[in-house]
């Protein structure tokens, strides 16, 4: 079994479609790594000689941010934001949609599960 970045890849995937199981290796950035090291897309993971494993296991840690590192870095963006009290992160702070998405419905996602409020009289009504 093929473990890169501390993670185990899918031994019956394509190579192309396996590497992206790593957090920052999307479909095309997979698609360069293979074209760089000449592999076959169409081999599967589980066909891959330790050699060209032990490739792409040095081509990512070389040249791509993955994993921990690019997980840490994106927490420290969003900490940054947060700690400048720009309008981006107090919507951070408070579990809300930061890119201008409409939270009177949907946005459930970052909201989280419904909250009901009961007893509540609308605008110049009555309960």
């Amino acid at each position: 079994m093929a473990r890169i970045s501390g993670v185990d890849l899918p031994p019956n995937k394509r190579v192309e479609h396996g590497l992206t199981a790593i957090f920052g290796v999307g479909l095309r950035t997979a698609q360069k790594i293979v074209a760089t090291i000449g592999i076959d897309p169409s081999k599967k993971i589980k066909e891959l000689s330790d050699d060209e494993v032990t490739k792409i296991r040095k081509l990512i840690e070389t040249d791509y941010k993955v994993e921990g590192s690019l997980r840490a870095e994106i927490a420290a963006d969003v900490k940054r934001l947060i700690d400048i009290g720009s309008y981006r992160g107090s919507r951070h702070k408070h579990g809300l949609p930061a890119r201008g998405q409409r939270t009177r419905t949907n946005a459930r996602t970052r909201k989280g599960k419904k909250k009901t409020v009961t007893g509540k009289a609308g605008p110049g009504g009555k309960k």
